[in-house]
């Protein structure tokens, strides 16, 4: 998978690998999109995934996972989707509080 997104090979977008995030360490990451690919293999289980994905899903990343399977037998098809996310997922960033916005109201009062 790695040798499909380095070097900002999927449409441009940088993509790092085992990137740790909080607690976690993710399986490749876009900051740029804040998409965050995941590849799982037999020692994955949908409980432990699932808490995983909540955490970072409220820090503001939109989990993408793959079977080790998909990965090996259809790349093809697994970057196709990686790239279409990335091409129309706006980031999930969350709204700055008391960015520019507030210190203009709070200049112009």
């Amino acid at each position: 998978m790695w040798r499909h997104l380095r070097g900002k090979q999927l449409e441009g977008f940088k993509f790092r690998r085992q990137e740790p995030i909080g607690r976690y360490v993710g399986d490749f990451v876009c900051y740029e999109k804040r998409i965050l690919v995941e590849i799982d293999g037999g020692q994955h289980t949908v409980e432990k995934d699932r808490d995983r994905e909540r955490w970072l899903e409220g820090q503001g990343f939109k989990v993408l996972r793959f079977w080790n399977n998909d990965v090996l037998n259809n790349i093809q098809g697994v970057l196709e989707v990686i790239r279409r996310h990335c091409l129309s997922h706006p980031p999930l960033t969350p709204p700055i509080k008391g960015g520019e916005a507030a210190s203009y109201i709070r200049r112009e009062a």
